[in-house]
């Protein structure tokens, strides 16, 4: 199926920018400019990915263009997003390696994007991911055997340093379950498109604080644990849609 005619569209995130392999890439304009999106398919179903830091991982946290993202999804007609974020573990909820569902965010970015620069339109998020897409992992995951944690409650923060120890105190008492950097602006915009959003992360690590040290090293090492389960729960999801 071409891109062009893809309802379900996938962001990956660290670790995960070759999750699909070898795939068609196409250039998608936006009015934020252009992005890479690449075609491929699972179970006769077509979709779409944007690898979100890029395919070589060249595009730090604070960089990437998430309103460029957002809207080529729109533009190529995709209705459902699911993305796949790395995040540091604050609460027992889910451990080093484990996958999770995110059902809430606290943003504490700087970055306060929207689409909506010149008119007062106020967007309900009450809830920001979306219900169905989220029973539609999570059967995916119960038909695979596969663990998924729910109802996460995602801290974003502007990176692309990692958090100190009393940051993450901090949010947990806030009632944050992960930490990561990017998830927020995605669900906000995608919500503002009209667009479906559900984000499946993996805990790489315990958060600063709670282990003795963080690295970019680690972060990859997991997820490269965790392409496999991943990769098969998305597989099995979009192909039943």
């Amino acid at each position: 199926m071409p891109a062009g005619r893809a309802k379900v569209g996938v962001i990956t995130g660290s670790g995960m920018e070759e999750l699909f392999g070898s795939s068609t890439e196409r250039l998608v304009k936006t009015d934020y400019g252009v992005v890479k999106v690449y075609a491929c398919t699972s179970g006769g179903k077509g979709f779409v990915v944007i690898p979100r830091h890029g395919r070589e991982h060249s595009v730090p946290p604070h960089r990437v263009n998430f309103k460029a993202n957002v809207q080529a999804m729109k533009v190529i007609g995709v209705r459902d997003v699911i993305a796949t974020s790395a995040v540091g573990s604050i609460s027992k909820k889910v451990g080093v390696g484990e996958l999770g569902l995110l059902d809430q965010f606290i943003d504490l970015s700087k970055r306060h994007l929207t689409f909506f620069e010149k008119t007062p339109t106020h967007v309900d998020m009450t809830y920001p991911y979306d219900a169905a897409l989220r029973e539609m992992l999570s059967g995916a995951a119960r038909s695979l055997g596969i663990s998924v944690k729910p109802g996460l409650v995602y801290v974003c923060v502007d990176g692309p340093r990692y958090e100190t120890a009393a940051e993450i105190r901090m949010f947990g008492l806030l009632g944050g379950d992960v930490v990561g950097m990017t998830g927020a602006p995605e669900a906000i915009l995608s919500r503002e498109l009209g667009l479906r959003y559900a984000s499946v992360v993996v805990a790489t690590n315990w958060a600063a604080g709670i282990q003795e040290k963080v690295s970019h090293d680690e972060v990859l090492r997991v997820m490269e644990k965790a392409r496999p389960r991943l990769r098969s729960l998305l597989e099995l999801a979009i192909a039943g849609r």
